[in-house]
């Protein structure tokens, strides 16, 4: 998965570059109606839907997206967003009235209606929250790709990832947390769900070990509008991503452990301050450079997990030939190489400059490897290749989309492993490579994001007919 703020946060576009015109923002366009914002229902919650941690219930035949509440429970929703001529609401469950049996008191101060929207099912049991996932992923497949479990090859679990823990605790995995800054106080906190406001935080529970002993949240952060904690996993490299205000002074920096400093400047570009300008993560075998906050799995066993899951699907052989598109710093291309060997050859391809030059640097000792730097749908049809072995895909939220299905489907690969952050992007993809002849005959779930709605899933999948 590749995250792109902090938890809760809402999406925003990043500063133009230099050689690029500015566009006038567009004016919002102003809601119709009376406004809904804080009216109270009481409403049967229904199941669970995609996205965003929330159930749909329904008030006088109007759709509730409801968070903070669990299929089958009776309660006073809040409404947070809409009109009485909005197609839908948004609200809180704010009183539980019947409560579901996976509810459970959150452990965490900061989860709640009107609080930090990080989490969304800090109110559920671990098993609970496994079961939600296979819910959406169901449903998913069911309306999107017209398929049931087995016939996408999966076993209907969502897999735990990670040692059990005791009852009431919380896993720590969140290994990179990127926490708000008040620019009144200069306290760190996280944004509420759907929010640019700031609940101030004295420590993230699902944070890692590694970052809570930074005491980032003990400090006062003036003239910074972000700051990006970082604990590398597999080495004891730590580094704080700092963007400040416009024309604001970086602060000194003083935390519990040693710790590189790099800022972002008003183009969205990182600059070493003091230390390494990156951070070594070990995953696969092979230690790997990850620089300024560039994208690596934030669950401390997510990239052996992955690589396994691709690996067994793949069942690469000795002198096959590969692509890993979307391919981050190398961590499949190099898991790839290994297994194809010399008379073997992978092609990755990722649009990101620093991450290229970070893959690079990472497989500089394999020559059966290249790491092109452009979009994979603008690459790959100018690279001539017209037909391989295998492919791995690690597509952006979005999916890869129609026609960069339709290119890969026409390569006549033996098998594809797409691997995927979002369950409705994969959906739509599958039936997109169904059109090109290609089945899945796996599918593997993994609870890499305990305490949220997020989960990831590889798929492999061979042409139809294929033995």
């Amino acid at each position: 998965m590749r995250p792109v703020g902090p938890p809760g946060a809402p999406p925003t576009a990043g500063a133009p570059k230099a050689s690029q015109a500015p566009k006038a923002p567009r004016a919002p366009k102003a809601p119709t109606g009376d406004p809904l914002v804080g009216e109270r229902y009481e409403v049967e919650v229904g199941s669970v839907a995609h996205g965003g941690g929330h159930c749909v219930a329904r008030h006088e035949g109007r759709v509730l997206f409801v968070r903070h509440a669990l299929p089958g429970e009776k309660v006073i929703a809040q409404v947070t967003e809409g009109t009485t001529t909005s197609r839908f609401l948004r609200a809180d469950a704010v009183e539980v009235l019947e409560p579901a049996k996976d509810r459970i008191a959150p452990p965490c101060p900061f989860s709640g209606p009107g609080k930090c929207g990080g989490c969304d099912w800090q109110h559920v049991t671990p098993g609970g929250q496994r079961k939600l996932k296979v819910q959406v992923l169901t449903e998913q497949l069911a309306k999107l790709a017209g398929l049931t479990p087995a016939e996408a090859g999966w076993d209907g679990s969502v897999e735990p990832v990670g040692g059990k823990l005791s009852a009431g605790q919380v896993p720590a995995w969140r290994t990179r947390v990127q926490y708000a800054v008040d620019p009144r106080s200069g306290k760190v906190g996280l944004r509420k769900h759907r929010s640019h406001e700031i609940q101030p935080v004295d420590r993230c529970l699902i944070a890692a070990e590694g970052v809570t002993e930074l005491g980032v949240e003990a400090r006062d952060w003036p003239g910074v509008v972000s700051v990006e904690a970082i604990a590398a996993s597999g080495s004891s490299d730590r580094q704080v991503v700092l963007t400040p205000a416009p024309g604001a002074q970086l602060p000194l920096v003083e935390l519990d452990r040693p710790v590189s400093i790099a800022r972002i400047d008003e183009q969205g570009d990182p600059h070493k301050v003091h230390g390494r300008g990156f951070v070594r993560e070990r995953a696969a075998g092979r230690t790997w450079r990850v620089s300024n906050g560039g994208f690596w799995q934030i669950h401390p066993e997510a990239p052996d997990t992955l690589v396994d899951a691709v690996l067994d699907g793949l069942d690469p052989q000795w002198g096959e030939n590969a692509l890993d598109l979307y391919c981050g710093v190398g961590l499949f291309a190099g898991a790839l190489a290994d297994r194809v060997g010399e008379d073997g050859a992978v092609l990755g391809i990722e649009s990101g400059k620093q991450a290229v030059a970070d893959a690079r640097h990472n497989l500089a000792a394999l020559e059966n490897v290249r790491i092109e730097c452009d979009r994979v749908e603008s690459l790959l049809p100018r690279t001539g290749i017209t037909a391989t072995d295998l492919i791995v895909l690690d597509p952006p939220r979005a999916g890869a989309g129609r026609e960069t299905v339709a290119h890969l489907a026409g390569l006549g690969a033996r098998r594809i492993a797409y691997v995927a952050c979002d369950p409705a992007a994969l959906a739509r993809d599958l039936a997109f490579f169904r059109a090109g002849g290609y089945r899945p005959v796996s599918l593997r779930a993994f609870d890499l994001f305990p305490m949220t709605h997020h989960f990831e899933c590889v798929a492999i999948l061979e042409p139809v007919g294929g033995e």
